[in-house]
C-alpha cells in the first residue's frame, strides 16, 4: 500500500514537472491548434514570420490582416485565442518586480562595463551599441557570443547565440580566444552560436524571420546584428530614398 502511495507521488510530481516544463517560456503556435485552429492557418503564419503566440499578441491585427489566406473573421479568432494564452492586461507592481528580478543579465566580460549596466546586458530587450570606427563595437559583439553560454551564475544565461553579419566583420577565431579566456571548450563554443552573412536589406529581413523560428525552436540568449543599419544605408542612398530608408 506504501508503494503504490510512493508510486502515485511520484507519477504526480512527474506531471507536474512536465507542466512547468510547457509553461516556460513562449507558447508555440501550434498550440493554438487546441483552441481550433487550423494546421493550415497556423503554417501560414509561420510562413509570414509567427513563429510564437506572443509575436500575434504583439503584432497589430493589421499585420495578421495582410497574411494571404487569414481573413478578417480569421484575425479576430486568432487574436482572441492567443490572448486567452498571453494575457497582457494590468498586472500589479509586485508581479512586474518579480518578472524584472528574474531577468538574467549577460555579462560584456568587463567588470567595470558591467557596473554601468546594472550586471551587464539585459535580456529580453533590445540594447543598441554605438560609437566611432574601431571603437571595440564588434568585439563586444563577439565576446557577448561567448559569454551567454556561460551558466547564470557566472554572468551567463546558459543560451545559444545567434549573429547576423552584415559587414564581413565576424571571426570566429575571436571566439576562440574569449571562450579560452573564461575556460571554456572552443569547439563547443563555435557549435553553439548560429551564423548567416546578410547581403542586403530584404536578405536582413528574411535572415531574421528564420531566427524567429530558430529561437522558438532551441534556447537562444542573444541575438546579434552587426550592424543593424549596414545594408540600409547602401541599399537607400542618397537624399532621393531617405524617407524610405528610414521606413524601413
Amino acid at each position: 500500500m506504501a508503494l503504490q502511495a510512493e508510486r502515485q507521488a511520484e507519477s504526480l510530481n512527474g506531471e507536474l514537472g512536465e507542466e512547468e516544463d510547457e509553461q516556460f517560456g513562449p507558447h508555440l503556435v501550434q498550440e493554438l491548434e487546441k483552441a481550433g485552429i487550423s494546421a493550415g492557418d497556423v503554417k501560414k503564419l509561420q510562413e509570414a514570420g509567427f513563429y510564437t503566440v506572443e509575436s500575434i499578441v504583439y503584432a497589430p491585427r493589421k499585420k495578421i490582416c495582410d497574411i494571404k489566406g487569414i481573413s478578417e473573421a480569421k484575425a479576430d479568432k486568432l487574436i482572441q485565442e492567443a490572448f486567452k494564452l498571453v494575457p497582457i492586461g494590468f498586472t500589479t507592481a509586485t508581479d512586474m518586480h518579480l518578472k524584472r528580478s528574474q531577468l538574467v543579465q549577460i555579462s560584456t566580460g568587463s567588470k567595470e562595463l558591467d557596473k554601468l549596466l546594472n550586471g551587464g546586458f539585459e535580456t529580453g530587450s533590445i540594447t543598441e551599441l554605438f560609437g566611432e570606427f574601431r571603437t571595440g563595437k564588434s568585439q563586444l559583439c563577439h565576446t557577448l557570443a561567448v559569454t551567454c553560454q556561460l551558466p547564470i551564475a557566472n554572468g551567463g544565461a546558459e543560451g545559444k547565440c545567434l549573429y547576423i553579419d552584415t559587414e564581413g566583420t565576424f571571426r570566429p577565431e575571436r571566439l576562440l580566444a574569449v571562450a579560452e579566456r573564461f575556460g571554456l571548450q572552443g569547439r563547443d563554443v563555435l557549435d553553439n552560436v548560429t551564423y548567416a552573412r546578410a547581403y542586403n536589406s530584404d536578405h536582413q529581413m528574411t535572415l531574421l524571420t528564420q531566427a524567429a523560428a530558430l529561437m522558438a525552436d532551441s534556447r537562444y540568449a542573444v541575438l546579434i546584428v552587426d550592424s543593424a543599419t549596414a545594408c540600409y544605408r547602401t541599399d537607400y542612398s542618397g537624399r532621393g530614398e531617405l524617407s524610405a530608408r528610414q521606413m524601413n
